[in-house]
Protein backbone atom coordinates (compact mmCIF):
# COMPACT_ATOMS: atom_id res chain seq x y z
CA UNK A 1 0.00 0.00 0.00
CA UNK A 2 1.64 3.59 -1.08
CA UNK A 3 2.38 5.91 1.20
CA UNK A 4 -0.34 8.93 1.18
CA UNK A 5 1.47 12.42 0.49
CA UNK A 6 1.30 14.91 3.07
CA UNK A 7 -0.61 18.18 1.16
CA UNK A 8 -1.21 19.60 4.55
CA UNK A 9 0.55 23.33 5.51
CA UNK A 10 0.99 25.78 8.20
CA UNK A 11 -1.46 28.20 8.56
CA UNK A 12 -0.31 31.21 6.99
CA UNK A 13 0.23 34.03 9.40
CA UNK A 14 -0.19 36.82 6.65
CA UNK A 15 -3.87 37.21 7.28
CA UNK A 16 -3.01 37.78 11.04
CA UNK A 17 -0.56 40.20 10.54
CA UNK A 18 -2.32 41.97 7.88
CA UNK A 19 -5.77 42.41 9.77
CA UNK A 20 -3.70 43.62 12.57
CA UNK A 21 -1.79 46.37 11.25
CA UNK A 22 -5.26 47.69 9.47
CA UNK A 23 -6.63 47.77 13.02
CA UNK A 24 -3.88 50.05 14.05
CA UNK A 25 -4.19 51.92 10.84
CA UNK A 26 -7.55 52.74 11.67
CA UNK A 27 -6.91 53.80 15.39
CA UNK A 28 -3.77 55.78 14.04
CA UNK A 29 -6.77 57.57 11.80
CA UNK A 30 -9.13 58.25 14.63
CA UNK A 31 -6.64 59.73 16.82
CA UNK A 32 -5.79 62.04 13.67
CA UNK A 33 -9.29 62.80 13.00
CA UNK A 34 -10.04 63.33 16.64
CA UNK A 35 -7.20 65.58 17.15
CA UNK A 36 -7.58 67.96 14.01
CA UNK A 37 -11.59 67.93 14.99
CA UNK A 38 -10.95 68.67 18.88
CA UNK A 39 -8.65 71.31 18.44
CA UNK A 40 -10.24 73.01 14.97
CA UNK A 41 -13.45 73.58 17.65
CA UNK A 42 -11.59 74.44 20.53
CA UNK A 43 -9.93 77.79 18.66
CA UNK A 44 -13.37 78.36 16.94
CA UNK A 45 -15.22 78.09 20.20
CA UNK A 46 -12.53 80.24 21.74
CA UNK A 47 -13.22 83.01 19.12
CA UNK A 48 -16.05 83.99 21.07
CA UNK A 49 -16.02 82.64 24.76
CA UNK A 50 -13.63 83.63 27.49
CA UNK A 51 -10.95 81.05 28.45
CA UNK A 52 -11.89 79.97 32.08
CA UNK A 53 -8.32 78.80 32.74
CA UNK A 54 -5.09 77.56 30.93
CA UNK A 55 -3.13 74.37 31.70
CA UNK A 56 0.03 76.59 33.25
CA UNK A 57 -2.95 77.94 35.86
CA UNK A 58 -3.48 73.90 36.93
CA UNK A 59 0.12 73.55 36.61
CA UNK A 60 0.76 76.31 39.33
CA UNK A 61 -1.41 74.91 41.22
CA UNK A 62 -0.25 71.65 41.54
CA UNK A 63 3.10 73.01 42.41
CA UNK A 64 1.73 74.79 45.14
CA UNK A 65 0.05 72.13 46.69
CA UNK A 66 3.32 70.07 46.09
CA UNK A 67 4.98 72.94 48.08
CA UNK A 68 2.62 73.02 50.63
CA UNK A 69 1.48 76.62 50.00
CA UNK A 70 -1.78 78.04 49.74
CA UNK A 71 -3.69 77.93 47.07
CA UNK A 72 -3.08 81.44 44.95
CA UNK A 73 -5.25 81.63 41.57
CA UNK A 74 -6.73 85.04 40.60
CA UNK A 75 -7.91 85.22 37.27
CA UNK A 76 -11.18 87.92 36.28
CA UNK A 77 -11.67 88.16 32.52
CA UNK A 78 -13.06 91.33 31.01
CA UNK A 79 -13.34 92.49 27.36
CA UNK A 80 -10.82 94.24 26.15
CA UNK A 81 -12.70 97.35 25.99
CA UNK A 82 -12.91 96.86 29.84
CA UNK A 83 -9.15 97.40 29.92
CA UNK A 84 -6.74 100.81 29.65
CA UNK A 85 -6.43 101.60 25.89
CA UNK A 86 -2.03 101.47 27.00
CA UNK A 87 -2.19 97.77 27.87
CA UNK A 88 -1.98 96.65 24.58
CA UNK A 89 0.50 99.03 23.03
CA UNK A 90 2.88 98.28 26.12
CA UNK A 91 2.90 94.84 25.71
CA UNK A 92 3.33 95.41 22.18
CA UNK A 93 6.35 98.07 22.95
CA UNK A 94 7.82 95.51 25.34
CA UNK A 95 7.42 91.73 23.52
CA UNK A 96 6.06 91.96 20.06
CA UNK A 97 6.04 95.52 18.30
CA UNK A 98 5.59 93.75 14.86
CA UNK A 99 2.53 92.02 16.21
CA UNK A 100 -0.06 93.75 13.59
CA UNK A 101 1.89 93.09 10.35
CA UNK A 102 3.31 89.71 10.89
CA UNK A 103 0.80 86.74 10.40
CA UNK A 104 2.26 85.21 13.78
CA UNK A 105 5.55 84.41 13.40
CA UNK A 106 8.73 86.77 13.31
CA UNK A 107 11.14 85.42 11.42
CA UNK A 108 13.62 88.01 11.75
CA UNK A 109 13.54 87.77 15.57
CA UNK A 110 13.41 83.90 15.49
CA UNK A 111 16.72 84.10 13.32
CA UNK A 112 18.24 86.49 15.78
CA UNK A 113 17.56 84.47 18.69
CA UNK A 114 19.34 80.94 16.92
CA UNK A 115 21.97 82.83 16.34
CA UNK A 116 22.46 84.65 19.66
CA UNK A 117 21.69 81.02 21.32
CA UNK A 118 24.39 79.33 18.56
CA UNK A 119 27.04 82.21 19.86
CA UNK A 120 26.76 81.63 23.74
CA UNK A 121 25.20 84.65 24.47
CA UNK A 122 22.18 85.56 26.74
CA UNK A 123 19.12 83.54 25.48
CA UNK A 124 15.85 85.81 24.76
CA UNK A 125 13.05 84.57 23.33
CA UNK A 126 11.54 85.02 19.49
CA UNK A 127 7.99 84.07 20.24
CA UNK A 128 5.10 86.65 19.61
CA UNK A 129 2.45 87.45 21.21
CA UNK A 130 0.58 85.03 18.78
CA UNK A 131 2.80 82.50 19.81
CA UNK A 132 2.43 83.04 23.54
CA UNK A 133 -1.36 83.53 23.30
CA UNK A 134 -1.20 79.72 21.40
CA UNK A 135 0.77 78.45 24.61
CA UNK A 136 -0.63 79.78 27.37
CA UNK A 137 -3.88 78.54 26.40
CA UNK A 138 -3.64 74.99 24.34
CA UNK A 139 -0.36 74.21 25.75
CA UNK A 140 2.25 73.05 28.57
CA UNK A 141 5.32 75.76 29.93
CA UNK A 142 8.07 73.26 29.52
CA UNK A 143 10.24 73.13 26.40
CA UNK A 144 10.49 69.81 23.59
CA UNK A 145 10.20 69.92 19.85
CA UNK A 146 6.72 68.44 20.18
CA UNK A 147 5.70 71.05 22.45
CA UNK A 148 6.95 73.53 19.47
CA UNK A 149 5.70 71.75 16.61
CA UNK A 150 1.87 72.31 18.35
CA UNK A 151 2.67 75.57 19.11
CA UNK A 152 3.59 76.11 15.42
CA UNK A 153 0.38 74.48 14.47
CA UNK A 154 -2.02 76.56 17.14
CA UNK A 155 -0.88 79.90 16.35
CA UNK A 156 -1.43 79.51 12.46
CA UNK A 157 -4.67 78.37 13.66
CA UNK A 158 -5.79 81.34 15.99
CA UNK A 159 -3.93 83.69 13.52
CA UNK A 160 -6.30 81.87 10.67
CA UNK A 161 -9.35 82.04 13.36
CA UNK A 162 -9.11 84.80 15.33
CA UNK A 163 -8.89 88.55 14.02
CA UNK A 164 -5.77 90.26 16.12
CA UNK A 165 -8.09 91.91 18.41
CA UNK A 166 -8.97 88.86 19.87
CA UNK A 167 -5.63 87.63 19.50
CA UNK A 168 -4.56 90.43 21.62
CA UNK A 169 -7.98 90.46 24.59
CA UNK A 170 -7.06 86.30 24.91
CA UNK A 171 -3.46 86.99 25.73
CA UNK A 172 -3.98 90.12 27.96
CA UNK A 173 -6.96 87.56 29.98
CA UNK A 174 -4.60 84.33 30.16
CA UNK A 175 -0.96 85.24 30.39
CA UNK A 176 0.86 85.03 33.67
CA UNK A 177 1.43 88.67 35.79
CA UNK A 178 2.88 87.20 38.83
CA UNK A 179 2.39 84.65 41.56
CA UNK A 180 -1.16 82.94 41.05
CA UNK A 181 -2.06 86.59 39.11
CA UNK A 182 -3.07 85.83 35.21
CA UNK A 183 -4.83 88.22 33.28
CA UNK A 184 -4.89 92.22 32.97
CA UNK A 185 -7.64 92.78 35.83
CA UNK A 186 -6.26 90.40 38.52
CA UNK A 187 -2.73 91.91 38.75
CA UNK A 188 -4.69 95.74 38.22
CA UNK A 189 -6.91 94.69 41.40
CA UNK A 190 -3.80 92.97 43.50
CA UNK A 191 -0.94 95.33 42.59
CA UNK A 192 -2.95 98.49 41.68
CA UNK A 193 -5.70 98.70 43.31
CA UNK A 194 -7.82 99.68 40.58
CA UNK A 195 -9.95 98.02 37.84
CA UNK A 196 -8.09 97.57 34.09
CA UNK A 197 -9.41 100.05 32.57
CA UNK A 198 -8.31 102.73 35.37
CA UNK A 199 -4.81 101.53 34.51
CA UNK A 200 -2.27 104.66 33.62
CA UNK A 201 0.46 104.43 31.12
CA UNK A 202 2.97 103.90 33.37
CA UNK A 203 1.31 101.28 34.94
CA UNK A 204 0.53 99.73 31.84
CA UNK A 205 4.27 99.62 31.04
CA UNK A 206 5.59 98.69 34.45
CA UNK A 207 3.15 95.49 33.93
CA UNK A 208 4.47 94.81 30.71
CA UNK A 209 8.50 94.98 32.19
CA UNK A 210 7.62 92.21 34.05
CA UNK A 211 6.17 90.00 31.44
CA UNK A 212 9.74 87.80 30.93
CA UNK A 213 10.01 86.53 34.28
CA UNK A 214 6.50 87.29 36.35
CA UNK A 215 7.57 85.21 38.73
CA UNK A 216 10.91 86.92 39.56
CA UNK A 217 9.87 90.77 38.41
CA UNK A 218 6.93 92.37 40.59
CA UNK A 219 4.71 95.25 39.27
CA UNK A 220 3.83 95.90 42.65
CA UNK A 221 7.20 96.50 44.42
CA UNK A 222 9.70 97.44 41.58
CA UNK A 223 12.91 96.94 41.68
CA UNK A 224 15.97 99.60 39.80
CA UNK A 225 15.91 97.34 36.78
CA UNK A 226 12.19 96.86 36.50
CA UNK A 227 11.67 100.80 37.00
CA UNK A 228 14.90 101.02 34.21
CA UNK A 229 13.14 98.92 31.59
CA UNK A 230 9.49 100.41 32.43
CA UNK A 231 10.98 103.60 31.42
CA UNK A 232 11.95 101.94 27.91
CA UNK A 233 8.86 100.58 27.44
CA UNK A 234 7.16 103.98 27.75
CA UNK A 235 9.81 105.42 25.06
CA UNK A 236 9.00 102.71 22.54
CA UNK A 237 5.01 102.94 23.13
CA UNK A 238 5.10 106.52 21.31
CA UNK A 239 5.82 104.39 18.42
CA UNK A 240 3.19 102.00 19.04
CA UNK A 241 -0.61 103.01 17.29
CA UNK A 242 -3.38 102.42 19.74
CA UNK A 243 -5.39 98.84 19.30
CA UNK A 244 -7.77 98.97 16.24
CA UNK A 245 -11.62 98.63 16.95
CA UNK A 246 -13.16 94.78 15.67
CA UNK A 247 -14.01 95.71 12.07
Amino acid sequence: MGNKSNSSTPPSTTGGVGGCLRTIQKWLQRIVIFFFASTILAVVAYRWLPVPATPLMFIRCAQQVRHGQQLRLRHHWVPLDSMSKYMPVAVMASEDQLFMQHHGFDFNAIGQAVKERQAGKRQRGGSTISQQTAKNVFLWPTQSWLRKGLETYFTALIEICWSKRRIMEVYLNSIEMGNGIYGTEAVAQWNFGCTAAELTRADCALIAATLPNPLKFSSKEPSAYMLKRQTWIMRQMKHIDLMPKEE
